[in-house]
């Protein structure tokens, strides 16, 4: 039995990797294909029908590339930041829910590699090392411009790291649980924490653009002032990891926020649903909505980026310490006291 668990799990995470890379891969081919449409162009169009051999090629293409490492460069830590990256972008969905357990082949199957019960603080703990990889890329580089990317990425991440853990306090307020699991649980049916944590929500979605560095808040890759930012001096597959690292993160970051405020796999009717296609077929069907629900954050990540221009870095900070801090402070006291009152005290 012991065994066979093993060998589940490592079925389950090898498909959760290689979904996310693909999601990564085709999200890439959606953000041109979104910012064509908004721009009134056309988008990748040649390579295969409407453009889906696209992220294929691209990839090859950066495998393929000549590989370059500056001479004045610390070559270890060049290597180990991209590395970084990468790794903490993919280990960030471990303790998502997927779904509901689900029946196969006569086993139990639960649709997540692992619950514990601090996942909030393990997502947390993954998203403040992701910057690391950042950090140590620009600093390796030997370049004055990839340097300046990665002291605002440090910057940048302990501005908006502080609001985001605020506003989570008072979303365990309500759900006194810090399991992921237990928190969909609590929102089963219609029951989403959006309805009762809408300030959070906002509070959350705004510091999770700044999280991925997408614009308006992709300061530390800013073109316009730094080049490239922090992967200036990159090429062939260490660019693409950076790159892939972004959109992974963009992915889990959906995950996350449609997970703790928006039901994840759950959704009005589930009960009725889940009687009549079964305990396989019912659990696969939640796990379908929730990928809608990440979906509809990717599109709307993209839709921001082509929508809103960069923020100054001074804009950015005042956002991060003079209004987010403050409004997600308001939000714990006022959450505290309607617990506190509907609680009786």
């Amino acid at each position: 039995m012991e065994i066979a668990f093993v060998i589940e799990k490592f079925i389950f995470i090898t498909v959760i990797f290689a979904l996310s890379l693909l999601v990564a891969m085709y999200s890439t081919l959606a953000e041109r294909k979104i910012a064509a449409f908004l721009q009134d162009r056309v988008g990748p169009n040649r390579a295969g029908p409407g453009g889906m051999f696209q992220p294929l090629a691209d990839g090859v293409k950066m495998f393929l590339k000549e590989e370059i490492i500056p001479t004045q460069s610390n070559k270890f830590l060049f290597i180990a930041g991209p590395s970084l990256a990468i790794l903490t972008a993919c280990i960030g969905s471990a303790v998502i829910p997927w779904g509901q357990d689900i029946q196969l082949f006569g086993r139990t199957i639960a649709l997540q590699a692992t619950d514990i019960n601090v996942g909030i603080l393990y997502i947390f703990g993954v998203v403040s090392l992701g910057v690391y990889g950042i950090m140590i890329g620009g600093w390796a580089s030997n370049n004055k411009f990839s340097l300046m990317g990665a002291i605002r990425a440090a910057s940048q991440n302990i501005s908006y790291e502080i609001p985001m853990g605020l506003s989570i306090i008072a979303l365990l307020l309500v759900t006194n649980s810090l399991s992921l699991k237990d928190i969909v649980e609590q929102q089963h049916g219609f029951q989403w924490n959006v309805f009762y944590q809408p300030l959070g929500f906002l509070i959350f979605l705004v510091c999770a653009f700044a999280e991925t560095n997408r614009t308006p808040f992709d300061l530390p890759e800013c073109e316009t002032e730094l080049v490239g930012g922090y992967h200036t001096e990159y090429s062939s597959m260490k660019l693409g990891f950076f790159l892939f690292a972004e959109y992974i993160n963009m992915f889990v970051s959906s995950a996350v926020m449609a997970t703790l405020y928006f039901g994840g796999y759950n959704y009005p009717g589930m009960d009725f649903m889940n009687s009549l296609l079964g305990p396989t077929f019912g659990p696969l069907l939640g796990m379908g909505v929730l990928f809608i629900k990440i979906f509809a954050f990717i599109f709307f990540f993209m839709w921001v980026r082509w929508t809103i221009p960069r923020f100054r870095y001074d804009q950015l900070m005042n956002l991060g310490w003079k209004v987010l801090i403050p409004l997600a402070i308001a939000n714990i006291v006022i959450t505290g006291l309607v617990v506190a009152f509907v609680n009786g005290f």
